[in-house]
């Protein structure tokens, strides 16, 4: 690293639109959606797909509800053609979808891509040709004038061969590659020279896409070069806008955010942002993003967790645990303070305490994607009782009491502690049940058994301590009060129930119940207690028992 990188960098000068507008813009509708996963995403593979895995990926892209998929560049191999050949001779392609094929200003290509289209019913052509001054400069040593006359005979030559495409509905796009690397007013003069070739109309619009296709400023800039277009060339009217940005530093999302609100109509981009070097516009994510503020993208995302899968098996990538909306973790709370949070928004939301999701920390709900609750709060060492609590509920109704959660909640947290790793809700059951349910000594329950006449309880109960068994009985006002006395004339210390509480573990004839009971002794000694069993007041005699034993 240098110490003065202005020795070896520049910053990029940005554009002059003192007069912006788009900050003040609101987004209230989706644009149109394009995916270059076939194209852009497929290039930027160490093994690109074959021609069955680019079939079940635009089958995927479809069901997803995209209706302009830009399927290859059928100029540069024999597997790029031939996949578009049996799209179109297999009538794989939905009416309503439109199949997009990159091209360079070359006729030779151009000649190859049209021949890969006869017989398509709906397609995009879309050339392209670099425009920024170090392409110009590096790549093809040519003038701006020379440049612009690459992009005028492209234009040329697909206008000529465009009568062998009788019988498809041809829309054509153009787009100076490197926009965001172009000065603007050279970039809206080359746009304009092919806008002479092709004569675009409002009612038959040419597609003019202004791709970032390196990152080389924030992304109000781009923001500013797309307004800046939209508002000084010709014939806006008869144009769409398109955007393509790419990720190199870290913000193509917001990039192409900002440009919407500049007066895009249009997006490119590719599933989970694959694509060259850092990788394109996320359009999952964008999508979403949309959705959370209530505006339907088009799009189906309902089964994401599908989607993911069949992402990583055409492409062989991996989405990351932290990908926005598809990682397997961004849903997940392992923060105590966050799931206490979560877990109480959800039950404000699953009880219809508000018409609209405001859960914190989820922007929005897990089941619209096809998330399970049970993936949203998961247990490790950093985890409170808010996490424990809700995993037991929702995986096995096991509904704590709250100040049951604060005494168990630190005794998970330690054991969780100690394994040094996550755990799964069943090993978190494991935990209670050996904290609580089966803690049966000294003493166990071996028979019980009480009668009640006007309000008066006379318990019998046969208890095991210490591997002894003996015959108990005591009096009170309830069941539980008469079990408490006989434990007492036992030999059990002075104690009286705190709290008490039951509930259904399971439906059915060999339904179980829960019972919790908090106990309090004479010297202030506070503990929990849980008992299972088919018969709730068994269930309760051997909560007592469980939180006796827990005394020490």
């Amino acid at each position: 690293m240098l110490k003065n990188p202005a020795s070896k960098y520049r910053p990029f000068h940005p554009v002059s639109l003192p007069d912006r507008r788009w900050p003040d813009r609101v987004l209230t509708a989706a644009p149109t959606w394009c995916s270059v996963d076939l194209r852009d995403g497929n290039q930027a593979l160490a093994v690109p797909m074959n021609v069955s895995q680019k079939l079940e990926l635009f089958d995927a892209l479809v069901k997803c509800g995209f209706k302009e998929i830009e399927v290859g560049f059928p100029s540069a191999s024999n597997t790029e053609f031939a996949f578009n050949r049996r799209l179109i001779e297999e009538g794989r392609i939905p009416d309503d979808v439109t199949i997009q094929c990159l091209v360079q200003a070359r006729e030779d290509l151009i000649e190859k891509t049209v021949q890969s289209l006869v017989g398509a019913k709906k397609v995009i052509i879309h050339l392209y040709n670099s425009t920024s001054p170090a392409q110009r400069r590096v790549v093809f040593g040519k003038s701006k004038e020379e440049i612009k006359a690459i992009a005028v005979q492209g234009a040329r030559w697909i206008q000529e061969r465009l009568p062998r495409l009788a019988g498809t509905d041809v829309r054509l796009q153009y787009s100076p590659e490197s926009f965001s690397m172009t000065e603007v007013e050279y970039a809206k003069e080359i746009a304009e020279a092919v806008m002479d070739v092709w004569r675009p109309t409002p009612e038959r619009k040419m597609i003019l896409n202004l791709p970032d296709t390196v990152e080389v400023a924030m992304p109000n800039v781009y923001a500013d070069q797309i307004e800046w277009i939209c508002r000084n060339i010709r014939d806006r009217g008869s144009l769409i806008v398109s955007l393509h940005t790419h990720n190199d530093r870290g913000t193509g999302i917001a990039a192409t955010e900002l440009g919407l609100l500049a007066g895009a109509d249009r997006v490119e981009g590719t599933l989970f942002g694959n694509g060259e070097r850092t990788g394109n516009l996320d359009l999952v994510a964008v999508a979403l993003n949309l959705y959370m503020h209530g505006i339907g993208s088009g799009l189906d995302f309902s089964d994401l967790g599908k989607v993911v899968d069949v992402y990583e098996r055409c492409t062989g990538m991996t989405v990351p645990p932290r990908q926005p909306y598809a990682g397997e973790l961004v849903f997940t709370a392992f923060s105590g303070s966050h799931q206490d949070a979560i877990k109480k928004g959800l039950t404000e939301w699953e009880k219809g305490g508000r018409p609209n999701w405001d859960v914190p920390y989820l922007t929005i709900d897990p089941a619209d994607i096809g998330r399970r609750y049970q993936e949203v709060i998961r247990v490790n060492s950093q985890s409170g009782k808010g996490g424990v609590a809700y995993l037991l509920e929702a995986e096995f109704g096991i509904e704590l009491p709250k100040d049951m959660q604060r005494e168990f909640g630190p005794i998970a947290n330690d054991l969780v502690d100690a394994l040094g790793r996550e755990v799964k809700a069943d090993e978190l059951k494991a935990m209670f049940w050996r904290e609580y349910v089966d803690r049966v000594s000294p003493w166990e329950l071996v028979h019980f058994h009480a009668d009640g006449v006007d309000g008066r309880f006379q318990a019998r109960a046969s208890l095991r301590r210490l591997g002894v068994e003996a015959k108990v009985d005591g009096e009170g006002n309830g069941p539980i009060a008469a079990f408490v006395a006989a434990l007492v004339a036992a030999g059990a210390p002075g104690f009286e129930v705190a709290n008490y509480r039951e509930h259904a573990l399971s439906a059915g004839s060999g339904a179980s119940a829960i019972s919790y009971i908090q106990i309090k002794t004479a010297d202030g000694r506070v503990r929990w207690g849980a008992g299972v069993d088919t018969n709730i007041e068994l269930a309760s005699m051997k909560a007592v028992l469980s939180a006796l034993n827990r005394l020490g």
